[in-house]
């Protein structure tokens, strides 16, 4: 109970120092030996209370509930790399724009005219990845069917 009270005064003083420009550093290093202590009790309690078991499914990777199945060494295709590239960008881009909102008042017409030009920007892009296809994720019946009709065309003529 006295190191709260002794927290507390010290952090009431503390408004004093800042003013002056030094603060202290020891209820920083109060709170960090407090975290981890309270880690290692909860992870050393774990291990002493936790299960051991070694059944035919304990070492066998668990998924959702998910009975497994095959190798957990799946190829995914390089265009599945593609979309989660562009879902990051456009995540980043997400992020600036929202900054831009809390700063609205202070940023006036020239930060409208700034955060304009970045969205036509992310549309023009936008709009070019749609047009070269790289936001084409699965099979394109059309383009199949497309593909189909000029072999069959190809077949013919020979």
């Amino acid at each position: 109970m006295k190191i709260f009270v002794s927290f507390f005064r010290t952090f009431a003083e503390g408004e004093k120092l800042l003013e002056s420009g030094t603060t202290p550093i020891w209820p920083l290093i109060v709170y960090t030996v407090a975290v981890l202590a309270l880690v290692g009790i909860m992870i050393g309690l774990s291990y002493l209370l936790g299960q051991r078991h070694k059944e035919r499914a304990t070492g066998e990777y668990y998924e959702s509930g998910i009975v497994h199945t095959g190798t957990s060494q799946i190829r995914f295709t390089a265009h599945y790399y593609l979309v989660a590239l562009f879902f990051i960008i456009f995540d980043l881009e997400a992020a600036f724009i929202i900054s831009w909102t809390i700063a609205f008042k202070d940023l006036g017409w020239l930060g409208f005219a700034g955060i304009s030009v970045f969205i036509a920007i992310l549309l023009v892009v936008l709009i070019y990845e749609w047009r070269i296809g790289a936001l084409d994720y699965a099979a394109n019946g059309k383009k199949i069917i497309r593909q189909m009709k000029t072999l069959n065309k190809v077949k013919n003529k020979s």
